[in-house]
């Protein structure tokens, strides 16, 4: 495995990339830097939303070996670099998000844990931030703390409801036709959008950045999602609601939200984020769903929110 620079992006120094392999056979991209700061505060592990892959993070990787952290991340399976399932490489699918439980404590366990100095952190986007929540609520999330931007606890509110994509998708896997994708009128990816109210980033030139990444390597790149992973996620969302899910979690967490976010539903953030038994939430205002990809006045808000929150990391960060 390897990972890929442009001129606008370019690999960091010191990266080391690889495989692991998750217990039901499927081969994941992984990579891993050195820290960069004046001390050693441990590691970061970096969790992608979906779509996304490792190359899109460089930035933010550099954002965190700079205040003293290496940094560990891997791609889920079925984006980026890691094995694709189906024929079509551009359908986003899982049957379960069991799937990404597996995933991620194959990481753990062959990099994180073993490869990766203490304590270990965790900074998760989007899907990752659900996939972490419910392995913290498991009792697998090995991490002193976690740090969640724009979790995907509820779809925002669009046409059609996302309550009847919900219903649709259940009824089309019900019958074996799971692996359909849902159509791209509903779902743009970056690389089929204009900068003009894209539902991602305030920022152009973060925006063309992280648009050139999936048009010049197109193998890095994902379509739509399949309603099979549509009816997994809603799934795994449900789980988010129930009674007893957020004060079962012993993880400190800070939820990071955005305060113009037009993909994930901030009821759903807020009303976990009140169940945590340790941690809370913040709402950064004009920031749409990637506020790591914004602007710099919404990101140095981000930061300052993270440098508060993981210990050590205000005095450090340069």
């Amino acid at each position: 495995m390897e990972l890929f620079g442009l001129e606008s992006n370019p690999v960091p120094e010191g990266a080391t990339a690889g495989t692991v392999v998750a217990s039901d056979g499927v081969a994941l991209r992984y990579a891993r830097f050195p820290a960069s700061g004046r001390r050693m505060l441990g590691t970061v592990c970096l969790f992608q939303g979906r779509t996304e892959c490792i190359e899109k993070y460089f930035e933010v990787i550099g954002d965190l070996r700079r205040r003293g952290f290496a940094v560990a991340t891997l791609d889920w399976r079925g984006q980026g670099g890691s094995e694709r399932r189906l024929r079509n490489r551009r359908k986003g699918h899982v049957d379960s998000f069991e799937e990404y439980d597996r995933d991620l404590d194959a990481f753990m366990e062959q990099v994180a844990l073993p490869d990766c100095p203490p304590p270990h952190y965790a900074l998760a986007h989007s899907t990752g931030g659900l996939i972490l929540l419910r392995a913290a609520r498991d009792g697998r999330a090995r991490f002193t703390r976690m740090v969640l931007n724009a979790p995907l606890l509820g779809l925002a509110r669009t046409r059609p409801s996302p309550e009847f994509g919900f219903r649709l998708a259940a009824a089309l896997t019900a019958v074996g036709l799971g692996e359909l994708d849902i159509s791209s009128r509903i779902t743009k990816n970056i690389d089929k959008m204009r900068f003009e109210d894209n539902p991602l980033t305030s920022d152009p030139v973060r925006f063309a950045r992280n648009r050139d990444i999936f048009l010049k390597l197109p193998q890095l790149a994902l379509g739509a999602p399949t309603f099979a992973w549509l009816y997994a996620a809603a799934l795994a969302m449900r789980e988010t609601m129930e009674p007893d899910f957020g004060p079962s979690i012993r993880v400190p967490v800070l939820i990071i939200a955005a305060g113009n976010d037009r993909i994930v539903s901030m009821p759903a953030i807020e009303a976990v984020a009140a169940e945590l038994r340790v941690g809370g939430q913040v709402a950064i205002a004009g920031a749409r769903h990637e506020v790591l990809m914004e602007r710099d006045a919404i990101r140095e808000q981000f930061w300052a929110a993270f440098d508060a929150f993981i210990p050590g990391t205000r005095a450090n960060s340069e």
